[in-house]
C-alpha cells in the first residue's frame, strides 16, 4: 500500500491541494469547517507529511541542536525532557550532542549540527572562555541561545537560574537554623555557574561569620569530589591555596581552627558525596553538620536524610529558551537578552536546626520571584 499524498487528501476532502497544504502546514488561516474536513480526511487516509521534502522547499528542517557539557550529570536529562516538550509544542525536533566537558569536542559537535542544517542551537557551554569562539561563530549563522552557563558578554541570548539569589536563600536558611561556621565546597574553573555560586557565597557568608568567606574548597561538580572534600576538611586542616590551571581559581582550604557546622555545596552531586562521607566518618547530619546542595536532582530527595537544595525552575528555563529561539532574526542592532529566573529553596532534613535533628523539616519553602530580563 502506497503512502497517501496531499493530492489524495485534497480529493477525499473536496478541497484544492493548496488549501490542504495550508491547513496541514498551518501557514495561513483557513475556515474552521474546511480545516476540520481536511484534517479528518488526512487522518482517515493515514497521511503523514514528508519532512525531508518540506525542508527542501522551505530550507528549514524543523530541528534544533542541543549541545550539553556532560549528559551524565543528572540535572541535564531533566532539562532535556522539558526542552523536548517545549520545542515539540512548536513543531520542532531536538538533535542532542554531548561534548564530555571538552571545548574542542564541543566545537566539533556544533559544526556537525550545523552541517546537518539545524534551524537553531541551544548550547550549555563547557568553558566560559574556550567555548566562546565556536559559539560566537555559530550564533552568526543560526539563532542560538545559551543555557545554564555563559561564555562572556555579547555572544548570544541566554537564560539561566539566578545563582546569586539561590545562594542567598541557602545562607539565610542556615543562619535561621543557627549555623555559623559554614564552608563552601564548589568547582574550580571559570564556568559561569561555578563562579557565580562561589562569588555569591563569598559575598553573603560574612553575615554568618567574618571568617566564612575564606572557608572554600574547590574541585569539580562530582560525587567523588564531595567525598574528597570532606576528607580534606577532617584530615588535612588549614593550608595555603594552590593556583589552578591557566590562571583559574584553585582549591582553597578553610583557614582557622575548628570544623564547619554546615557544608554549602555548589551542586547536589557534591552534596551527596559529602553526605555519604560524613556518615561513613560517623558525623551526625544534621546534628553536627548541615549539608545543602543546588539543582534539586531526584537523588537529593532520595538521600537519607533528604538534602536541602535550591530547585531550578526547569520548565520555565525550557519555555524561555524556546521563546528566545522564536525571536526575529538578529539585524545587527538588536541587543542580546539575558534572562535570569528565580529559584526556590527546598528545605529537607539535612539542614534542620540542631534541636530538630531526627525530625522532619518542613517540606518546601517557596521564595519565587518573577523572571528578570536584561538587554
Amino acid at each position: 500500500m502506497t503512502d497517501a499524498t496531499l493530492r489524495d487528501v485534497a480529493r477525499a476532502s473536496g478541497c484544492s491541494v493548496a488549501t490542504v497544504s495550508r491547513v496541514l502546514a498551518g501557514t495561513r488561516p483557513v475556515g474552521a469547517e474546511t480545516a476540520e474536513r481536511v484534517r479528518a480526511a488526512a487522518e482517515q487516509l493515514g497521511y503523514r507529511p514528508n519532512h525531508a521534502a518540506r525542508a527542501l522547499r522551505s530550507r528549514a528542517t524543523g530541528t534544533v541542536g542541543l549541545v550539553l557539557p556532560q549528559i551524565t550529570n543528572p540535572f541535564y536529562p531533566t532539562l532535556v525532557r522539558e526542552l523536548t516538550h517545549a520545542l515539540h509544542a512548536d513543531g520542532r525536533a531536538v538533535l542532542l550532542a554531548d561534548c564530555d566537558d571538552d571545548p574542542e569536542a564541543e566545537a566539533e559537535r556544533i559544526a556537525d549540527l550545523l552541517a546537518r542544517r539545524v534551524d537553531a542551537l541551544l548550547v550549555i557551554p563547557a568553558h566560559e572562555r574556550r567555548s566562546r569562539e565556536a559559539v560566537a561563530a555559530a550564533a552568526e549563522r543560526v539563532p542560538l541561545v545559551l543555557m545554564d552557563r555563559g561564555c562572556g558578554t555579547g555572544v548570544a541570548d541566554s537564560v539561566a537560574v539566578d545563582n546569586a539569589t539561590g545562594m542567598a536563600l541557602v545562607l539565610d536558611h542556615l543562619a535561621a537554623a543557627g549555623r555559623r561556621r559554614v564552608c563552601f565546597i564548589g568547582a574550580a574553573g571559570t564556568a559561569s555557574a561555578a563562579a557565580e555560586r562561589r562569588l555569591a557565597y563569598e559575598s553573603g557568608a560574612a553575615a554568618l561569620d567574618p571568617g566564612a568567606p575564606d572557608r572554600v574548597l574547590l574541585g569539580d561538580f562530582s560525587v567523588e569530589w564531595g567525598r574528597a572534600a570532606v576528607d580534606e576538611l577532617w584530615e588535612s586542616g588549614p593550608r595555603d591555596g594552590e593556583p589552578g590551571p591557566e590562571g583559574e581559581p584553585g582549591r582553597r582550604a578553610p583557614s582557622g581552627g575548628g570544623l564547619p557546622d554546615a557544608l554549602v555545596c555548589a551542586n547536589d552531586l557534591i552534596a551527596i558525596g559529602a553526605l555519604q562521607r560524613l556518615q561513613q566518618r560517623g558525623v551526625d547530619v544534621p546534628g553536627q553538620v548541615a549539608v545543602t546542595g543546588f539543582d534539586d536532582i531526584p537523588m537529593a530527595a532520595l538521600s537519607a536524610p533528604g538534602i536541602t537544595t535550591v530547585r531550578q525552575p526547569v520548565s520555565e528555563l525550557a519555555a524561555e529558551a524556546a521563546r528566545l529561539l522564536s525571536r526575529p532574526p538578529k539585524d545587527g542592532t538588536r541587543p542580546h537578552r539575558t534572562i535570569r529566573l528565580a529559584p526556590d529553596l527546598v528545605v529537607r532534613e539535612s539542614s534542620a536546626a540542631r534541636q530538630q535533628s531526627g525530625h522532619s523539616a518542613r517540606n518546601e519553602q517557596d521564595m519565587t520571584a518573577r523572571p528578570e530580563e536584561t538587554q
